[in-house]
């Protein structure tokens, strides 16, 4: 078992969590759904439009609670990645490899030691400080140069956002559907 990342006096702990801007239609999401399944139930929709509309808003709801709890930490000794009923923690000096992995706007940054790894994605607010603040604490044997030049510019994903208000936007027409009818 790893010990704890603490804090040094040299370097303030820095936290990144799950970006507002991403939380805030997915809360809504939430909202939104919880509400059309509740005027369903009061309309007395057929028993399988209700079943698959809780089903449905599971893995949303899932996805807002681990979204509200991660969040990354990192200090002079290390990282630590709090989530939902877990922690990790990857001390600098035990890291033999960061890679950061880019697919069109989605990136991740995977810090590897001898028998695990950590993987941290984009989602999380002000990604490339969380990035320049790994590549500079992490060893420099374990930062390949395209590492390096991929880090001087990581990406900020925005389609999760985008996607999220579309959500947003199409339950609200369906609960104005449910109330007032065709448009």
């Amino acid at each position: 078992m790893t010990e704890p990342v603490s804090g040094a006096a040299e370097f303030e702990a820095s936290d990144f969590k799950i970006r507002r801007p991403f939380l805030i239609p997915l809360a809504l999401l939430v909202v939104l759904l919880m509400a059309l399944l509740l005027t369903s139930l009061a309309h007395g929709e057929p028993g399988g439009k209700i079943i698959i509309l809780a089903v449905m808003i599971v893995p949303v709801v899932v996805l807002l609670v681990e979204s509200l709890f991660r969040r990354i930490a990192i200090n002079s000794e290390g990282v630590a990645a709090h989530k939902l009923l877990r922690d990790k923690q990857v001390r600098f000096d035990e890291v033999q490899a960061v890679d950061l992995v880019q697919v069109r706007k989605r990136a991740f940054v995977t810090l590897s030691r001898e028998y695990d790894f950590l993987i941290i994605s984009n989602a999380y607010e002000r990604f490339p400080e969380l990035v320049r603040l790994l590549l500079e604490r992490s060893p420099e044997t374990a930062i390949s140069e395209e590492t390096r030049k991929l880090g001087e510019s990581a990406p900020v994903k925005s389609s999760d956002i985008v996607s999220c208000w579309l959500a947003v936007v199409l339950v609200s027409v369906i609960l104005y559907l449910q109330f007032n009818g065709p448009l």
